[in-house]
């Protein structure tokens, strides 16, 4: 790796062992792949309801209930959502919850501080689930 080239940024990430900040489509990409056990690409509203009970999400999605978001990320009803609806649907729905416009600088620390923590602390779906969603809720 040319340590060199790393931005200040990431460079206290790079030094610490920490992986650096993730978006909220790479943390719900991450989701959908714990929630698709069994790799086939989609997740049916089964799981995601299994899922959903599960894995204690965040205040505001709770609120919302398992099936008002499966009726955002599923609206044509096929019974079955891709990684990519799952991802551009939980984005929307976390930014129409949080009534976000654009990504700011405290947003971006905020999500930084949430992935130091998981990387240091649990790393099961439930921790991984809770706290993505409490930090985009």
């Amino acid at each position: 790796m040319n340590v060199s080239s790393a931005t200040s940024a990431n460079s206290a990430a790079i030094w610490s062992g920490a992986s650096p900040p993730q978006m909220p489509e790479q943390k719900f990409a991450s989701l959908f792949s714990q929630i698709d056990d069994s790799n086939s690409g989609s997740i049916s509203k089964a799981q995601f309801e299994q899922a959903f009970r599960s894995l204690n999400p965040a205040p505001s999605f709770k609120a919302a209930g398992s099936s008002a978001i499966w009726a955002k990320l599923d609206p044509n009803q096929s019974g079955s959502v891709s990684k990519q609806e799952f991802v551009q649907a939980m984005t929307a729905a976390m930014k129409d919850m949080r009534g976000f416009r654009s990504a700011s600088a405290a947003g971006a620390a905020a999500l930084g501080q949430g992935a130091r923590a998981l990387d240091s602390g649990g790393s099961s779906a439930s921790d991984t689930l809770g706290a993505t969603l409490d930090l985009l809720a």
